[in-house]
């Protein structure tokens, strides 16, 4: 006669490793998720009494050329941001989903299409109060490139872009509340430069 097949168990160890390691990541990422709530209010706090000496980060924008587009056409306007020394900001596509990015929103007129927004990649960096998680973040100084196309009915001349930069600074200690940037520079759309050949009046043959 063939004995029926048992199951075997688990070991008892076995079975309770599963939700043991679901329960380390979890406390993990709340641990992480609750580390910068606490950061962000500690900046916000530092921010309130920035008029009593602290040092507040912004990011400003410098004076950016005039490009000059032909209607009908795509061109590329650079924009360069500088950061507060000491501060850092999450790149445009941070490590995390819970961390905001740094991204530029544009109003164009009428008219005016604003394509593709290029951004640089970031530098991967770790802080003091979470060793184990690398930030993507620009530092110092980052360019944005701004794709624009000017419709061929646009006519030439200078026209103003407005827009704003959203983005969140921290330091190696803490992390401020989200600010937004606004951001204005022109372009100058001109004609284009490529003229139908024509061919001159012949005159009639004699025969």
């Amino acid at each position: 006669m063939v004995k029926p097949l048992r199951k075997k168990s688990l070991p008892e160890n076995c079975k309770n490793s599963a939700p043991m390691f679901l329960a380390s990541v979890s406390f993990r990422f709340l641990t992480i998720v609750l580390t910068f709530a606490i950061l962000l209010l500690t900046g916000a706090i530092a921010s309130a009494q920035g008029g009593f000496g602290s040092k507040v980060p912004s990011v400003t924008l410098s004076t950016p050329a005039i490009p000059s587009i032909i209607r009908g056409t795509a061109g590329k306007a650079e924009l360069h941001f500088h950061i507060t020394p000491g501060f850092h900001v999450n790149s445009n596509t941070p490590s995390e989903e819970y961390l905001i990015p740094t991204a530029l929103r544009m109003d164009a007129p009428t008219d005016i299409i604003v394509g593709r927004v290029i951004y640089p990649a970031g530098q991967n960096i770790t802080l003091p109060f979470a060793p184990d998680l690398k930030l993507n973040v620009y530092s110092g100084e980052f360019a944005v490139l701004v794709t624009i196309r000017p419709l061929s009915s646009v006519l030439p001349g200078k026209y103003a872009l407005r827009g704003r930069l959203k983005y969140q600074a921290c330091d190696k200690a803490a992390c401020y509340p989200p600010k937004e940037l606004p951001v204005n520079f022109e372009v100058r759309v001109a004609k284009s430069t490529h003229h139908v050949r024509r061919d001159p009046a012949q005159s009639p043959h004699i025969r």
